[in-house]
């Protein structure tokens, strides 16, 4: 997607006020009383959060609708269906404890383009349409990117998608609005899209730093997730001697350290995490005999993810043997390192310049649903700063006159399409 034009002065903005309202609202949908916000996918206050917008963009006199996947799409009431579209949103959910703008801010900033574009009319190539991806995070259900996958048509092995517990992901989709048996049909084919645009906080500390506004993203990190199930043996705390026991708690600290070797000392991914960790049966004067833990590793080259995967993969089968204990390992999900298209970035970089605000190019260690629908469609990315580059955390914030940039910038780079 290629653009040269220059909007006049009197170009349609957004209404900072109602944007700034729209946020502060749906902030309260899973509050935990410390500044931050609890909405996995799927949840009592995700369902809530949703048709709340809903409500919003219907009394707006836009039109919303769920797809069988769950995502919330908004569109003009006049919006053409032979036209391709350019899309334009982020995720409604949360992880647990996390803050109240990941994602949220991407979602409304879109709508309220879109609430400005249908109000304006002006004339666009594209069909303007926002969306909130279900199941980014995958806090709750553990398949992340859930509605982008299956807008992209990649999504597999639906029916046997369930949450930690085993609870099939059926019932609450249906209540969120979707369809298992028809989560095929919510995908998109790419003659329906022309291309994507995502506005995000940045969940770092470059653009603070830097002290500018806006970061153009030219690429997104890959991601790899490790399922991660160590069998010991169980045993009594105090009569079992320590040279012959198989400890599976003892097995997944060795493990541990060294999935975070794999990044910090040995270099072979820009960053390697264990997020989850949990033993049974959890009880003080027993040794544990099974842990499950969950790792992620991220880079933004492909070769260097498949040899730090592999190299976790070789770590863990020398300490299996040498502890006595069994490790099974089971990748849920893979993304690809992801370029960002260099004509949208082109029009980010032309919209950041016509607003006055400075930008910088950058790169994205987080992932997002933009990737995913790179699969499909060009994809472009803006980047608002992060106060101390926290997220994922209840302090997550974002200066307001930053937030309200992003989305100008949003908007002005749709209609240079």
């Amino acid at each position: 997607m290629t653009s040269t034009q220059v909007l006049p002065s009197t170009a349609p903005c957004i209404n900072g006020r109602r944007l700034r309202r729209t946020l502060d609202e749906l902030a309260t949908f899973g509050d935990t009383g410390d500044g931050g916000v609890s909405r996995p996918a799927f949840s009592d206050k995700d369902i809530e959060a949703r048709q709340y917008l809903a409500a919003v963009s219907s009394d707006a006199g836009l039109q919303p609708h769920v797809d069988e996947a769950g995502n919330l799409i908004v569109r003009r009431p006049d919006a053409d269906p032979d036209r391709p579209t350019l899309l334009m949103g982020s995720h409604l959910d949360s992880v647990i404890g996390g803050g109240r703008l990941d994602g949220a801010y991407g979602v409304v900033a879109a709508l309220e383009a879109l609430r400005v574009l249908a109000d304006d009319k002006p004339p666009m190539r594209y069909e303007p349409v926002a969306v909130a991806f279900a199941n980014e995070e995958g806090a709750l259900f553990p398949q992340p990117f859930w509605g982008a996958m299956a807008l992209a048509g990649t999504l597999t092995d639906a029916e046997r998608a369930t949450d930690r517990d085993g609870r099939s992901i059926r019932q609450p989709l249906r209540e969120a609005g979707g369809d298992l048996d028809a989560v095929d049909c919510a995908a998109w084919s790419p003659d329906e899209i022309a291309g994507y645009l995502e506005v995000h906080i940045e969940q770092g500390p470059v653009l603070e730093a830097a002290g500018v506004p806006i970061g153009v993203v030219n690429a997104i990190a890959g991601r790899t997730v490790l399922d991660i199930e160590i069998r010991g043996r169980q045993g009594h705390a105090g009569t079992t001697p320590m040279p012959l026991r198989r400890d599976a708690i003892a097995t997944a600290a060795r493990a541990v350290l060294a999935i975070e070797a794999v990044s910090a000392e040995r270099r072979l991914c820009e960053v390697s995490t264990v997020g989850v960790l949990s033993a049974a049966p959890n009880v003080t004067n027993v040794i544990a005999g099974d842990v499950r833990l969950t790792a992620e590793i991220r880079d933004s080259s492909t070769p260097r993810l498949r040899a730090a995967e592999q190299a976790i993969r070789a770590d863990l089968r020398t300490i299996a043997d040498t502890t006595g204990t069994v490790i099974e390992i089971d990748v849920p999900m893979r993304s690809e390192p992801t370029p960002t298209d260099a004509g949208l970035r082109r029009s980010i970089e032309l919209a950041s310049d016509q607003l006055g605000h400075e930008h910088i190019g950058m790169y994205s260690g987080a992932g997002h649903d933009a990737q995913i629908v790179a699969r499909l469609a060009p994809i472009g990315m803006i980047f608002v700063p992060s106060r101390d580059g926290i997220s994922h955390a209840p302090d997550e914030d974002t200066a307001w006159e930053h937030l309200e940039a992003g989305a100008e910038v949003l908007l002005r780079a749709a209609l240079l399409q």
